[in-house]
Protein backbone atom coordinates (compact mmCIF):
# COMPACT_ATOMS: atom_id res chain seq x y z
CA UNK A 1 0.00 0.00 0.00
CA UNK A 2 2.79 2.46 0.83
CA UNK A 3 4.41 1.97 -2.60
CA UNK A 4 1.14 3.00 -4.23
CA UNK A 5 1.04 6.19 -2.17
CA UNK A 6 4.65 6.97 -3.02
CA UNK A 7 3.95 6.46 -6.72
CA UNK A 8 0.73 8.50 -6.60
CA UNK A 9 2.37 11.35 -4.67
CA UNK A 10 5.33 11.39 -7.04
CA UNK A 11 3.07 11.43 -10.09
CA UNK A 12 0.81 14.17 -8.69
CA UNK A 13 3.81 16.26 -7.61
CA UNK A 14 5.32 16.10 -11.10
CA UNK A 15 1.96 16.86 -12.76
CA UNK A 16 1.65 19.95 -10.53
CA UNK A 17 5.25 21.20 -10.40
CA UNK A 18 6.45 20.55 -13.96
CA UNK A 19 3.94 22.89 -15.67
CA UNK A 20 4.34 25.40 -12.84
CA UNK A 21 8.11 25.49 -13.37
CA UNK A 22 7.80 25.79 -17.16
CA UNK A 23 5.21 28.57 -16.97
CA UNK A 24 7.01 30.48 -14.19
CA UNK A 25 10.58 30.23 -15.47
CA UNK A 26 10.20 29.91 -19.25
CA UNK A 27 6.99 31.80 -20.05
CA UNK A 28 5.98 34.43 -17.49
CA UNK A 29 9.40 35.52 -16.24
CA UNK A 30 11.85 34.08 -18.76
CA UNK A 31 13.58 37.39 -19.54
CA UNK A 32 14.00 38.13 -15.83
CA UNK A 33 15.60 34.74 -15.21
CA UNK A 34 17.95 35.26 -18.18
CA UNK A 35 18.90 38.63 -16.66
CA UNK A 36 19.55 36.92 -13.32
CA UNK A 37 21.91 34.50 -15.04
CA UNK A 38 19.66 31.60 -14.05
CA UNK A 39 19.82 30.25 -17.58
CA UNK A 40 23.19 30.27 -19.32
CA UNK A 41 21.94 28.12 -22.21
CA UNK A 42 18.68 26.39 -23.02
CA UNK A 43 17.49 24.45 -19.97
CA UNK A 44 17.67 20.66 -20.04
CA UNK A 45 13.98 19.82 -19.66
CA UNK A 46 14.61 16.07 -19.24
CA UNK A 47 16.98 16.63 -16.29
CA UNK A 48 14.52 19.14 -14.83
CA UNK A 49 11.79 16.50 -15.04
CA UNK A 50 14.09 13.95 -13.39
CA UNK A 51 14.78 16.33 -10.48
CA UNK A 52 11.04 16.70 -9.93
CA UNK A 53 10.56 12.94 -9.92
CA UNK A 54 13.32 12.63 -7.30
CA UNK A 55 11.80 15.46 -5.23
CA UNK A 56 8.31 13.95 -5.39
CA UNK A 57 9.50 10.49 -4.42
CA UNK A 58 11.66 11.87 -1.62
CA UNK A 59 8.89 13.87 0.02
CA UNK A 60 6.51 10.93 -0.39
CA UNK A 61 8.95 8.63 1.41
CA UNK A 62 9.80 11.06 4.22
CA UNK A 63 6.29 12.39 4.90
CA UNK A 64 4.82 9.34 6.69
CA UNK A 65 7.66 9.59 9.22
CA UNK A 66 7.07 13.28 9.94
CA UNK A 67 5.51 14.12 13.28
CA UNK A 68 3.94 17.42 14.30
CA UNK A 69 1.37 18.69 16.76
CA UNK A 70 -1.00 19.33 13.86
CA UNK A 71 -3.34 17.12 11.91
CA UNK A 72 -4.98 17.35 8.53
CA UNK A 73 -3.94 19.99 6.08
CA UNK A 74 -2.01 21.89 8.78
CA UNK A 75 0.18 18.82 9.34
CA UNK A 76 0.86 18.59 5.61
CA UNK A 77 1.53 22.34 5.33
CA UNK A 78 3.96 22.29 8.25
CA UNK A 79 5.89 19.50 6.51
CA UNK A 80 5.74 21.20 3.11
CA UNK A 81 6.99 24.50 4.46
CA UNK A 82 9.78 22.79 6.42
CA UNK A 83 10.96 20.94 3.32
CA UNK A 84 10.42 24.11 1.28
CA UNK A 85 12.71 26.14 3.57
CA UNK A 86 15.40 23.48 3.27
CA UNK A 87 15.03 23.47 -0.51
CA UNK A 88 14.99 27.30 -0.59
CA UNK A 89 18.22 27.52 1.40
CA UNK A 90 19.98 25.16 -1.03
CA UNK A 91 18.42 26.38 -4.25
CA UNK A 92 17.96 30.14 -3.82
CA UNK A 93 20.54 31.14 -1.23
CA UNK A 94 22.96 28.58 -2.62
CA UNK A 95 22.82 30.12 -6.09
CA UNK A 96 23.23 33.65 -4.76
CA UNK A 97 26.19 32.48 -2.65
CA UNK A 98 27.91 30.66 -5.54
CA UNK A 99 27.66 33.27 -8.25
CA UNK A 100 27.14 36.97 -8.74
CA UNK A 101 23.41 37.17 -9.45
CA UNK A 102 22.38 40.53 -10.92
CA UNK A 103 19.49 41.95 -8.92
CA UNK A 104 19.91 39.20 -6.34
CA UNK A 105 17.13 40.61 -4.16
CA UNK A 106 14.65 40.34 -7.07
CA UNK A 107 15.78 36.82 -7.87
CA UNK A 108 15.44 35.86 -4.20
CA UNK A 109 11.96 37.38 -3.98
CA UNK A 110 10.72 35.77 -7.22
CA UNK A 111 12.10 32.31 -6.42
CA UNK A 112 10.77 32.54 -2.88
CA UNK A 113 7.27 33.24 -4.23
CA UNK A 114 7.62 30.36 -6.69
CA UNK A 115 8.76 27.93 -3.98
CA UNK A 116 5.91 28.94 -1.66
CA UNK A 117 3.47 27.99 -4.41
CA UNK A 118 5.42 24.80 -5.20
CA UNK A 119 5.56 23.52 -1.64
CA UNK A 120 2.06 24.68 -0.68
CA UNK A 121 0.85 22.65 -3.64
CA UNK A 122 3.02 19.72 -2.60
CA UNK A 123 1.48 19.94 0.88
CA UNK A 124 -2.04 19.70 -0.52
CA UNK A 125 -0.98 16.70 -2.61
CA UNK A 126 0.47 14.96 0.46
CA UNK A 127 -2.69 15.63 2.46
CA UNK A 128 -4.92 14.33 -0.33
CA UNK A 129 -2.87 11.17 -0.80
CA UNK A 130 -1.98 10.33 2.81
CA UNK A 131 -4.97 11.71 4.68
CA UNK A 132 -5.18 13.54 7.97
CA UNK A 133 -2.37 11.92 9.96
CA UNK A 134 -0.17 9.62 7.88
CA UNK A 135 1.66 6.72 9.38
CA UNK A 136 4.43 4.50 8.14
CA UNK A 137 1.95 1.62 8.07
CA UNK A 138 -0.54 3.08 5.56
Amino acid sequence: MIFGKIALTTFAYVVFVFPLAIIWHLVLFHEKFVTFGYFKDDPNIAIGLLTMIVQGATIAIIYPNYRSKFSGIRHALSFGMLIGVLYWSCHVLGLVAKQNVPLAWQFTLMETAYLVVQFAGASVILWLVYGDKPSRHH
